[in-house]
């Protein structure tokens, strides 16, 4: 109800300011239109009267050897006046100035014209619109027709007509406003009248797929998370609601991310405290033996229970340092620091520094090497970091007397590096969860043999912020090959 409410508050608001926008465009198209026809009516009169001057110079000759001739001049232009009574004839000299004229009421209030649109009249024989002074209304324009008097091929003055006089102005502007503002009003009602049908019309289909999605919004926002607009074809409103969906879509999905990202932290949590709580528990049952019985224990029995407390010290020590390093890594803190270097010089140095466990199950390291050198660009000590994993969860799982390769392959322009072992292998259906936390395989080994399931994932996540990824391949009785490639370093 409310909702309905806020539509047509809405709607109505918009058919307002719609009318008043036509009323507001109405006048202007009325105003312009008067203004048009007054041009057009005075351009039409110029015109049609462009030769009256000439017509003057032709019936009256106003000079008589040199010296303006008043009487003849008078009896003419009165006769004009006559004739047609909307004119008002003057004489003007080479310089503008006023010699005489016939006007009614003889209210003449200037005493002299500029000649320039008189020139510009006379050289375009009258066919452009020109307005000139009018000498009774000083600082208002007003069309005109003019002539030259020449006298031994020299021009001595102008006459100089103007064609619609103040009284015929008035009267026809009276006439001409009248009829234009009936027209037009008539014509401004009309156009207003349907242009707001129409305008209502077509702002309430819009307000009504509006509502449509106001509802469907509302749905949304009361928790119906299936809730989406049904799209048609076309722009506009289908944009909307192609936007909205998309929208509601990303939102769904952020919310079941979040699910599982609550539902990883609390298996997280239970994790961290079950691993936690197994070392913590060894050190403090092993000290608790070691100050009950402390006058009573061998020095072979306390040597072995120091050795217990120090083991379990440092899978402590590793699980919280990993959980720190895998955090940093998830949330973004870690970034690379790329540089070129020589993978081979570093897998040799990795080989070496694991001989010495790899001697302990009779393990052999090999290693190929490449013809050329290969500079790689990327994070020395982070790549040092994975392949340390890899080779560390190779070890892990190849039995005494295997074999673990770190082969080197050069293409155009990458590295590719694997680290494959001749152990168990891994079952088909655990692949896609191997890069998991705490995935420790089908528990072929336990957290207490100082694995603490995050080697893997450290691994994933070190090369996601190289932009790298990380394949697995693996068969059951027939080893496991972990691979990537690092881009070349080109020098500039």
């Amino acid at each position: 109800m409310k909702n309905d409410f806020t539509s047509n508050g809405l709607f109505w608001k918009i058919v307002i300011t719609l009318t008043g926008l036509l009323v507001v465009v109405g006048f202007a198209y009325v105003f312009i239109t008067v203004n048009l026809s007054e041009k057009y009516a005075q351009e039409r009169n110029q015109r049609l009267n462009a030769s009256i001057a000439e017509h003057i110079i032709s019936e009256v000759k106003p000079y008589v050897e040199g010296e303006l001739d008043t009487t003849a001049t008078d009896e003419i232009m009165h006769h004009m006046m006559a004739i047609n009574p909307s004119v008002e004839v003057y004489i003007l000299d080479e310089a503008g100035n006023i010699l005489n004229y016939v006007a009614p009421y003889k209210k003449v209030k200037l005493k002299k014209v500029k000649l320039g649109p008189v020139r510009e009249f006379i050289s375009t024989k009258g066919q452009e619109y020109v307005v000139g002074d009018d000498p009774r209304n000083p600082g208002k324009q007003k069309v005109f027709s003019a002539a030259p008097i020449i006298d031994r091929d020299k021009t001595i003055a102008y006459i100089y007509v103007v064609l619609a006089s103040e009284e015929y102005e008035s009267a026809s502007e009276y006439v001409l406003n009248s009829y234009f503002l009936k027209l037009g009003g008539r014509a401004m009602l009309i156009t207003l009248i349907s242009s707001l049908i129409i305008g209502s019309l077509a702002i309430w289909l819009i307000m009504k797929n509006l509502n449509r999605i106001i509802a469907t919004v509302k749905s949304f926002q009361n928790g119906e998370m299936s809730a989406r607009i049904e799209v048609g074809e076309g722009g506009g409103i289908n944009d909307l609601a192609i936007a909205f969906n998309e929208m509601a879509d990303t939102i769904v999905g952020n919310i079941e991310n979040l699910k599982s990202m609550e539902n990883l932290r609390r298996e997280l949590v239970g994790n961290v405290s079950h691993d936690l709580r197994t070392p913590l528990a060894v050190i403090h049952g092993y000290i608790e033996t070691l100050m009950i019985k402390r006058t009573s224990l061998s020095e072979e029995d306390r040597e072995k229970y120091l050795k217990i407390i120090l083991e379990s010290t440092e899978k402590l020590k590793k699980l919280v340092e990993e959980l720190f390093e895998l955090s940093k890594l998830e949330a973004k803190q870690v970034t690379p620091k790329k540089e070129p270097f020589f993978i081979q010089e570093l897998i040799n140095d990795l080989i070496q520094k694991f001989e010495i466990l790899a001697s302990e199950k009779n393990i052999k390291l090999k290693t190929s090497t490449l013809p050329n050198k290969a500079l790689v660009n990327a994070d020395v000590s982070l790549i040092e970091r994975v392949l340390q994993n890899l080779i560390d969860n190779a070890l892990k799982f190849t039995p005494h007397y295997g074999e673990i390769s770190i082969d080197i392959d050069n293409t155009d322009q990458f590295v590719e590096i694997k680290v494959s072992d001749n152990g168990p292998g891994i079952p088909k259906e655990q692949i896609p969860f191997i890069f998991d936390r705490y995935h420790i395989g089908d528990k072929r080994i336990s957290l207490d043999n100082n694995n603490t399931g995050l080697g893997l994932a450290i691994v994933k996540k070190i090369l996601e912020i190289h932009n790298v990824t990380i394949k697995l391949s693996s068969k059951l009785n027939n080893g496991t090959t972990f691979s990537f490639q690092l881009p070349q370093y080109e020098n500039a």
